[in-house]
């Protein structure tokens, strides 16, 4: 008896088995695409008997994708990316920077620019349904190859191992927080050096503004410490200062929000040229939304204009 042909999946079954190939967990994919778990692994079910094909290996503790299903997953982010591509580019003809617009925002930017993006997004695009998603990096460099997300704020360059546009927005100061009996409060002039004697504190793995806190310390030979302490944010890593337990480095934006709740910080600034970073957007290479992007964000530079920043050309 001849085997039967593979039938054409369909939408929500890429839709579902990408979301477990990224998240490697049926509930917290079926959170991400905002479905039930039972009617995810339905369609994961059904994608694995339309192939005849094993995908996933189920167990007790986890979900590994089998060898075909990683290459099955890369086809469906493709496949999923080209169908927003194709609805995005309709919606950008009918009416520029109109209808749902999904950014991503990482957590270590999204307390302190978010208010100034709403406010510009409800004066000046009144008809741009505007919705936010505050997750890591990797996960929202995902969630725009895959078309869940159609726009990035984060700290560039972005990385990942797909490409992505970037436009800079402005670049800023890192300051070291510490207890206000510290021999370096209040300075304003403290080489980077002055890390090789200091119990850094970090945000926990995952986090971006981690990785650079370490590699401004690995370049003055810098050991961070603080053992197995981490902290999931910058509001816990800040109050870990106030406690004693060590110093931390915030970003300028962060600085008036998260010293402002205690009277047991105090801000150190570095001497010229102090470490930074850079925040810009990033969106898929080839959007029809390109040019209202570009000028979303010029505008977004001009309403930034009163944080602690410096606009990138």
């Amino acid at each position: 008896m001849k085997p039967s042909a593979p039938r054409t999946p369909t939408v929500s079954q890429l839709r579902a088995f990408a979301a477990v190939a990224e998240h490697r967990h049926f509930r917290e994919a079926a959170s991400a695409i905002g479905t039930s778990q039972s009617a995810l692994s339905g369609a994961v079910a059904a994608l694995e008997e339309s192939l005849g094909a094993q995908l996933v290996e189920r167990t007790t503790r986890r979900v590994v994708i089998t060898p075909l299903g990683e290459r099955i997953a890369a086809h469906s982010r493709r496949v999923l990316a080209a169908l927003h591509a194709l609805t995005e580019e309709a919606e950008a003809a009918r009416r520029p920077f109109t209808g749902p617009l999904h950014l991503g925002v990482i957590p270590t930017v999204a307390p302190y620019l978010l208010p100034a993006v709403l406010r510009l997004v409800r004066d000046a695009y009144p008809d741009l349904e505007l919705h936010v998603h505050e997750e890591r990096t990797p996960s929202l460099l995902g969630g725009l190859a895959d078309g869940r997300l159609d726009l990035l704020l984060l700290a560039l360059p972005a990385g990942g191992s797909l490409p992505v546009a970037e436009i800079p927005l402005f670049d800023e100061d890192f300051v070291l927080i510490v207890p206000p009996e510290h021999e370096l409060a209040g300075r304003a002039d403290v080489p980077r050096d002055a890390l090789l004697d200091l119990d850094v504190l970090l945000l926990e793995e995952g986090h971006c503004l981690r990785d650079q806190a370490l590699d401004i310390c690995r370049e003055v030979g810098a050991d961070p410490a603080g053992g197995s302490t981490r902290a999931a944010g910058l509001s816990t890593l800040v109050q870990l200062v106030a406690g004693g337990l060590g110093v931390t480095l915030l970003p300028a934006t962060a600085l008036d929000v998260e010293t402002g709740r205690t009277d047991r910080l105090a801000a150190v600034r570095f001497a010229h040229p102090a470490p930074g970073r850079r925040i810009g957007l990033a969106h898929r290479p080839g959007s029809a939304r390109t040019t209202e992007y570009g000028r979303f964000a010029a505008a977004l530079r001009e309403a930034l204009r009163g944080l602690p920043i410096r606009p990138a050309s």
